[in-house]
């Protein structure tokens, strides 16, 4: 297999699965994100508050980038690159549509 060549890697968030393309070699990374992912959104979920699953999405998305973005100027070393990161933010946006038009 070469480097180029991606498998499909099942992630579930919210209790909702999602196949997500990936290279090999990046699928813990990929499962650790997802974990991590479905942990803020199960949090602001049950903060008690009705929310619809893609304001939740957009709220994680915007407590994590706060938390890069705040290591960051503290000047600490991000964990995964920003290049990573928009393509794992690509891949995920490209999944949702995918299930929305089913």
């Amino acid at each position: 297999m070469s480097i180029d060549q991606t498998s499909t890697v099942d992630i579930f968030i919210l209790d909702k699965a999602y196949k997500i393309s990936c290279p090999p070699s990046e699928q813990d990374n990929l499962r650790r994100a997802a974990l991590y992912l479905d942990r803020k959104m199960r949090d602001i979920r049950g903060s008690g508050k009705m929310l619809g699953l893609e304001r939740i999405a957009v709220i994680a998305a915007l407590n994590i980038s706060h938390e890069l973005l705040t290591m960051k100027e503290q000047g600490g070393e991000s964990p995964v690159s920003t290049e990573a990161i928009s393509q794992l933010i690509t891949r995920m946006e490209q999944t949702l549509a995918d299930t929305s038009a089913n």
